[in-house]
């Protein structure tokens, strides 16, 4: 599903015209990444939580010339950790169908 599909499945459910639909989930995008970037979490009860976690440095190496070491700094990194209704609704689903 793109933000595009998102838009218009929200307008046929509510009735409010795509183009208000499409400000309004593009400002809560905006606002989360906002968040995100100052260095808050995202907690969206039911749904999940975002949050920056920091990557350790480590090594890494070319898989062509596995001699050569190259130290990958460390960073920021966004992780999404699922609520429990949403976790617990994923867990009922087919595996065989996402093959």
């Amino acid at each position: 599903m793109t933000k595009r599909d998102l838009v218009v499945k929200i307008a046929k459910e509510t009735g409010i015209i795509q183009s208000d639909v499409a400000d309004i989930v593009q400002r809560t995008l905006d606002s989360i990444a906002g968040e995100l970037i100052a260095g808050n979490d995202i907690e969206l009860r039911n749904f999940g939580v975002f949050e920056i976690k920091v990557r350790k440095s480590r090594k890494g190496r070319n898989p062509r010339d596995t001699k050569n070491e190259v130290i990958i700094p460390e960073r920021a990194v966004i992780k999404f950790r699922a609520g429990k209704e949403l976790k617990e609704a994923v867990e009922k689903l087919d595996p065989a169908q996402f093959r």
